[in-house]
């Protein structure tokens, strides 16, 4: 996983780690038009549905959309168009091998501004099953249940 800078996400996608189990995780640019940027700034952008795949020897988020700025007019773009990522040579070869295994998924988790530039968190998954999902839900609860006793206790001191 990519460490934690304090980098606000501008979108993110909230139900990933709740899908997946995340392996695995590569920062990478994104080559977006100019009225994309404006548009991903306003946080007009929606992660839901998005996936990456690797081909020529390339790395594209499809269903990534990205709303048309409101004053693009004439230069507006195309909101579900396919977005090219940046990635060094041995990240795009090792999302690849990994992309064929089976089961395995690229999924973005979020994407954010570092020194004026697109970055996307691109995570290599595995789906989660419905009984997964269950076991995270009652852990959760587990822990908020004994962090509020906790709580409690050190209140009636």
């Amino acid at each position: 996983m990519p460490k934690k800078t304090g980098i606000k996400p501008v979108v993110e996608n909230r139900k990933a780690r709740h899908n997946y189990h995340i392996k695995e995780a590569f920062e990478a640019g994104m080559a977006l038009k100019g009225t994309e940027v404006k548009s991903l700034r306003a946080g007009k952008g929606n992660l839901q549905d998005a996936y990456a795949v690797v081909k020529g020897g390339e790395v594209w988020v499809n269903n990534f959309h990205i709303s048309p700025y409101e004053k693009g007019n004439l230069f507006n773009h195309d909101p579900l168009r396919p977005k090219k990522l940046l990635l060094h040579r041995r990240e795009i070869n090792r999302l690849l091998g990994l992309q064929q295994e089976k089961g395995y998924t690229l999924i973005p988790l979020k994407i954010y501004f570092k020194n004026g530039l697109a970055k996307m968190d691109l995570a290599v998954a595995v789906g989660k099953k419905m009984y997964d999902k269950r076991e995270d839900i009652a852990s959760r609860d587990a822990k908020r249940d004994i962090e509020r006793a906790v709580k409690e206790r050190g209140r009636s001191s």
